[in-house]
């Protein structure tokens, strides 16, 4: 059976690789964070989210998703309702702590560009289950944004944390593949 080599596009290479795109991609990188940590921290001070009357919030997000599941081109599919009246529903504070700290930890990675292709990728992840629940808002741009990060993983932590802490993750984990 013959190989064939499919070479990289020097595009996408540009646009995914090189070094010379990093600032477009620290912009893009703290606008997302930006918006993750701002959206987390606004639900860390309020005590519907975090505090007294914590997961009330929470509470009122699935009984409004529910409500999308009505209709004969529902917001919100069947399985994603029972997902919500299963899961999220009998635990709403444990999800509010869980959304609220999530928000802020993916928010302040990618400000730092730490793992950036991780962070986008638990950030994409909120954003496809707050899609799924019927609430568009924002979240399709942060869903393309998150998945432009995730293909520029390389490239796009270069002007922050990424550039020292995947070379020594790199020098830390590939010894210990060969040695296997």
């Amino acid at each position: 059976m013959k190989r064939y080599v499919i070479e990289e596009s020097p595009f996408s290479h540009f646009f995914l690789s090189d070094t010379r795109v990093a600032p477009l991609w620290l912009i893009i990188r703290v606008y997302l964070g930006w918006t993750w940590l701002e959206a987390g921290w606004g639900k860390f001070n309020n005590p519907k989210w975090i505090g007294d009357d914590a997961g009330a919030a929470m509470l009122g997000f699935v009984e409004r998703a529910l409500a999308k599941t009505e209709g004969a081109h529902p917001d919100v599919q069947w399985w994603y309702a029972w997902f919500l009246q299963h899961a999220v529903q009998p635990y709403p504070e444990a999800w509010a702590y869980a959304i609220t700290f999530g928000e802020i930890l993916v928010g302040a990675a990618l400000i730092a560009g730490l793992l950036v292709g991780i962070s986008a990728f638990f950030g994409l992840f909120m954003n496809a289950n707050f899609l799924l629940a019927g609430t568009l808002s924002s979240n399709p741009i942060m869903a393309a944004l998150a998945i432009a990060l995730m293909l520029a993983w390389r490239v796009a932590g270069y002007w922050g944390a990424d550039r020292y802490v995947l070379p020594l993750l790199h020098d830390y984990i590939r010894p210990r593949i060969r040695a296997g």
